[in-house]
């Protein structure tokens, strides 16, 4: 008795910002790649099919793109994320709660209570 199928593998590559062209509202999008697999014995041995899609956050809507587009698109997502790479946030943007160079993080220096914006509210 031979035991054979296929298993589907869903990655997310990526989340951009778009312009949905159903519901026409910028928003994030996620750019997807489904493969399907041959499976003999419940062992994944080969990918027989490769499709991408984009799903939009707002409205739930997905389109089948084509890997050439997806590739264009997670080429634009590298190139816009590369300046995000020393805080970890798209754009260079730093993180909630993280200070920017040379400022104070959000408790000022410690040892400084008694002035607005410095100092730790919850030491004694």
């Amino acid at each position: 008795m031979i035991i054979f199928g296929t298993k589907g593998y869903l990655y997310q590559l990526a989340i951009l910002t778009l312009v949905c062209g159903h519901c026409g509202n910028p928003s994030a999008h996620t750019l997807r790649k489904r493969v399907t697999k041959f499976t003999l014995f419940f062992i994944p041995l080969f990918p027989f099919s490769t499709k991408f899609a984009t799903q939009c956050t707002f409205c739930g809507v997905d389109q089948q793109i084509s890997k050439e587009q997806a590739d264009q698109l997670l080429a634009q997502s590298a190139e816009h994320n590369a300046g995000g790479q020393q805080y970890g946030q798209p754009g260079g943007a730093p993180a909630y709660g993280q200070p920017q160079p040379g400022q104070p993080g959000p408790y000022g220096q410690p040892g400084q209570p008694g002035q607005p914006g410095q100092g730790n509210p919850y030491q004694r």
